[in-house]
């Protein structure tokens, strides 16, 4: 009887799972159509007089999305307003929804992945995972380490799918 070998553990082959840099903290959406006159108009003194009442604390160690569920016309200065106060409790957030906010912090993680370590080296790109990661990350990823890898798998390192192998 020959013995098992794990080709896999025993290879060059480098993972990149991209569930790693899901962040877990609580998101939440600011929605903009609670400070609206019959949710269609944007009163200034009104809404600037809500915000300096509103408790700001509460969204401290959240994620937020500033965004409007309506279809209102609601000037760029009020999402702005919103995040001055959101920064003054330290609070990451982005204007857009729930899927802007991923995509941002999907980003953040992308940029601090060092490129070199995958010089000329075979890279799979984790497609499981138990938390959510958008599309965008997964092709923002390929374009950063594309330059860099000898070859671009998709999926688990024992069932991939090729997606890029540099020219020799």
């Amino acid at each position: 009887m020959s013995e098992i070998v794990n080709r896999v553990a025993n290879s060059s082959l480098v993972t990149i799972d991209l569930e790693e840099l899901y962040r877990k903290e609580d998101r939440v959406i600011f929605d903009l159509k609670d400070f609206l006159f019959q949710e269609l108009i944007l009163k200034e003194m009104d809404f600037r007089a809500a915000l300096k009442s509103l408790d700001w604390e509460k969204f401290r160690g959240k994620l937020v999305a500033v965004t409007c569920t309506v279809d209102a016309i609601v000037p760029a200065w009020a999402f702005i307003l919103i995040g001055t106060y959101l920064t003054k409790v330290d609070v990451e957030y982005v204007i857009g929804d729930l899927a802007a906010l991923e995509q941002y912090l999907f980003e953040k993680g992308i940029q601090k992945i060092d490129t070199e370590k995958y010089q000329g080296k075979p890279v799979v790109i984790r497609g499981c995972s138990k938390f959510p990661v958008p599309t965008y990350a997964y092709g923002r990823v390929v374009s950063l380490i594309q330059p860099f890898a000898k070859s671009i798998m998709y999926g688990e390192p024992c069932s991939t799918v090729p997606l890029y192998k540099a020219p020799k």
